[in-house]
């Protein structure tokens, strides 16, 4: 018993920090997984490692390619667009349930989690804006202050974790991080006024800004690399 429950903690502990270095970009998209080598880097047996690739799979993070094995998940410059604009849409709706719904308590936790997320920024002198998931996560404690289990589903679920993913390597350059953080402020505020309707522009034009430096940056890739994919 005791044993089982020391292989889910090392598993548990071994998910969480290569799903970070996934996320932050440190193993890179398209990379290719060798279990050898993540064994001896975190000190571990195939068994927990095994346990923590097969969650990361599960979150569509990792695919299994047919006689190559497991890859980071690589999306098209087109597949990333497309979400782009669903995020748009969905998390604008989101946000407008969100300033109907949420509790006072709720907004409230999001005003502090910002005021987290602004002492990060200036750790991090403003060239990045890591969010980990979840409750830490801005987004995340948006779509779940809809209230709409549906969105819920649909923008927590797999495809949450390839956003967080992409979202976070786009935005780590000029100085995306600190507007973003200040348009975080805008929707919190908005929010707060229960204006559903400018809670919602706000998102939209928020998450179109992200798309355009995303597509922005895409484009100097492809002008020096035409033939890339998403690196």
């Amino acid at each position: 018993m005791t044993q089982d429950a020391d292989v889910v903690t090392i598993a548990d502990r071994v998910f969480e920090s290569i799903q970070t270095a996934i996320v932050k970009g440190d193993i890179a998209p398209g990379s290719k997984i060798s279990e050898p080598e993540l064994a001896r880097t975190y000190g571990i047996s195939r068994g927990p490692l095994r346990e923590a690739i097969r969650r990361l799979e599960g979150r569509k993070l990792l695919v299994r390619i047919p006689h190559v094995g497991a890859r980071v998940v690589s999306l098209s410059a087109q597949e990333l667009i497309e979400i782009y604009h669903v995020r748009e849409s969905l998390e604008g709706l989101a946000c407008r349930q969100a300033a109907n719904n949420m509790t006072q308590q709720d907004i409230d936790g999001l005003q502090a989690l910002l005021t987290q997320h602004e002492r990060q920024i200036e750790e991090e002198e403003g060239k990045a804006y890591y969010q980990k998931e979840g409750d830490l996560d801005f987004h995340y404690r948006i779509i779940q202050g809809s209230k709409n289990a549906t969105l819920i589903q649909i923008l927590g679920g797999e495809l949450y974790h390839l956003v967080r993913m992409y979202r976070y390597q786009f935005s780590a350059s000029g100085n995306r991080p600190q507007r973003a953080f200040s348009e975080h402020q805008q929707i919190i505020n908005a929010i707060s006024d229960r204006d559903g309707e400018l809670a919602e522009l706000l998102m939209r034009r928020h998450i179109a800004a992200s798309r355009n430096h995303l597509e922005q940056r895409l484009a100097r890739e492809q002008a020096l690399a035409p033939q890339n994919r998403i690196a």
